[in-house]
């Protein structure tokens, strides 16, 4: 079986809770350094991985065990990807906005998690709704303004599908 090896600079959250997240996450944490082995099941090594890059990134471990259900993911931005502007203190605060304003409403409008780190912009959510709330990081990243970017949310949210039993469900016929 193979193990998953990630290099973690501020690993001191995992070691604290490693017993916390072998149980939840069905695998085997071991450090060396700044080393840490995942070792486990194929898919809950890389479940461990993500939820443990997670932590790294900043998000508080309620948020991050939402990984672990199919339906979510955890997608990173590097904010250096988006633009070619030096001052990337600037971007990062008009993506936080005053007070958080910004990322509160970009939560609201997205149904996701957000979590800066450096450069890095995390987002955890939904399958359905991330895409939107990487557009909209990615917007804010190349100078739209906010209000432009909560219109395009607002514009573009997802309709949940409401069954009403009306539709007839076809029957197979047996042979």
């Amino acid at each position: 079986m193979k193990m998953i090896t990630a290099i973690i600079d501020d690993f001191k959250e995992i070691i604290k809770n490693r017993t916390r997240l072998e149980k939840a996450l069905n695998v085997k944490i071991t450090s060396i350094g700044k080393e840490v082995c995942i070792d486990g099941l194929p898919e809950d090594e890389y479940i461990a991985e993500k939820v443990i890059e997670a932590v790294e990134m900043g998000f508080p471990f309620s948020v991050a065990f939402l990984i672990k259900e199919e339906s979510n993911l955890f997608e990173i931005i590097n904010i250096k990807n988006y633009t070619h502007k030096k001052d990337l203190e600037k971007i990062r605060a008009r993506i936080i906005g005053t007070k958080g304003k910004t990322l509160r409403t970009l939560t609201e409008l997205t149904k996701c998690h957000f979590e800066i780190n450096g450069n890095l912009v995390g987002i955890i959510g939904d399958t359905e709704f991330i895409k939107n709330a990487q557009q909209a990081v990615i917007m804010i990243i190349q100078g739209s303004k906010q209000t432009n970017v909560y219109a395009y949310l607002e514009k573009h949210q997802i309709q949940p599908i409401i069954d009403l039993g009306l539709k007839e469900v076809k029957k197979k016929k047996t042979k």
